[in-house]
């Protein structure tokens, strides 16, 4: 049992950890006040083969394994978790595309994606169907020249600001035998944006509804099969809860990186603080979770790459673990910090605030531990 990476995969994290550092780090904040990621960026990331980590080198991706974009997004959330969580939701699409798409779809969508001169985001959660995903009452009716779709889509980040967005909607009973997966390109006729949120964290991603009034999709844009899609979507969040908990890791160790250099300069009582055993107590039990946390997330990524019966089980408990023990540290690190850790300049309340978010989405972890339960019972 070898637990290293291999060369590939360490060149690999400081590609990745040398980009967010030179590129993203020095300008997260100033993307936060403006509410936007600039799209220029993305092509720079494109250009590393970060467009379609997962997407096959057929396919023209980089055919990455789920451990080896873990890593990625791992480094780049050392940065700034928001901009790297935004990549990991273009990622998890393009692979969808790839997966799931017909050759057409795949020749006339991928090119661009994989580039990133098109964006893509995803569109599962509406106003009243949250964990209860499977309830969405989105629909899509057919046409003579396609479908017409006709609902609203919460929380997506995106909205308004991607250039094409998987939509999943109803085109068949009740239940998720009942959904379908769409391609709804930006400026189609009846696609439409509210407005944007303000939101606690993950403030340089532009977040919307997505709002379908009779909005025309052509018979090539269904991704896959009629009734497929919450196979499609579910098939999806696997990797994405792996990548949503690197996200979590890396922040959370940028937080302590900075908190040991703090405390090794600031002075209480006539010492640096690092020299009180009370709150190296704190930095030891903040290092145990962070290397918990990665094993548990590398293994899980493992057991995805390797198909393993239990893999989905095993995703769902590293995104609970990995993303409430990254909080725990990005807390604690704050209140090392004393008042400082409460300002913006140290870049610790940013990541306590960014890192909330990812007990939520792809799942909350209530819902991660009814899966972990169920296969436990079934």
């Amino acid at each position: 049992m070898d637990f290293a990476l291999s060369e590939e995969q360490r060149s690999i994290f400081k590609m990745a950890s040398s980009f967010g550092a030179e590129r993203i780090a020095p300008f997260a904040r100033d993307w936060e006040a403006e509410g936007t990621i600039p799209k220029p960026l993305w092509i720079d990331i494109a250009s590393l083969g970060f467009g379609g980590l997962n997407v096959t080198e057929r396919s023209g991706g980089a055919g990455l394994s789920r451990l080896d974009s873990t890593l990625v997004f791992e480094a780049l959330s050392a940065s700034c978790a928001s901009v790297a969580a935004f990549l990991s939701i273009h990622n998890m699409c393009v692979r969808m595309i790839d997966a799931f798409g017909s050759d057409e779809m795949k020749a006339r969508m991928l090119p661009d994606a994989l580039t990133m001169q098109t964006i893509l985001s995803y569109c599962l959660t509406e106003p009243g169907s949250g964990s209860d995903a499977a309830a969405l009452n989105t629909r899509a009716m057919k046409t003579a020249d396609g479908w017409e779709l006709t609902g609203t889509k919460a929380f997506i980040s995106g909205g308004g600001y991607s250039d094409a967005y998987i939509v999943m909607a109803r085109t068949g009973g009740d239940g998720p035998g009942g959904i379908s997966a769409f391609l709804v390109e930006d400026g189609t006729h009846g696609l439409s944006f509210g407005g944007l949120e303000n939101k606690m964290g993950w403030k340089s991603q532009p977040t919307r509804q997505v709002q379908l009034d009779k909005c025309a999709v052509p018979v090539g844009n269904l991704l896959g099969t009629e009734g497929q899609g919450f196979k499609y979507a579910m098939s999806g969040l696997d990797g994405g809860r792996l990548n949503i908990a690197a996200c979590s890791l890396g922040a959370a160790q940028s937080a302590l990186d900075k908190t040991l250099a703090y405390m090794s300069e600031r002075k209480a009582f006539g010492r640096t603080i690092d020299q009180f055993q009370a709150l190296q107590f704190k930095l030891a039990d903040c290092e145990t979770d962070l290397q918990a946390s990665r094993t548990f997330l590398r293994h899980a990524a493992w057991a995805l790459d390797t198909n393993q019966h239990d893999a989905t089980k095993r995703c769902a408990m590293a995104k609970a673990f990995v993303t409430e023990a990254a909080s725990r540290v990005a807390d604690t690190c704050l209140q090392l910090h004393g008042g400082y850790g409460y300002l913006a300049d140290y870049g610790i309340e940013k990541i306590v605030r960014d890192l909330r978010v990812h007990q939520i989405l792809e799942g909350t972890n209530e819902i991660m531990r009814v899966i972990v339960s169920r296969e436990l019972i079934k």
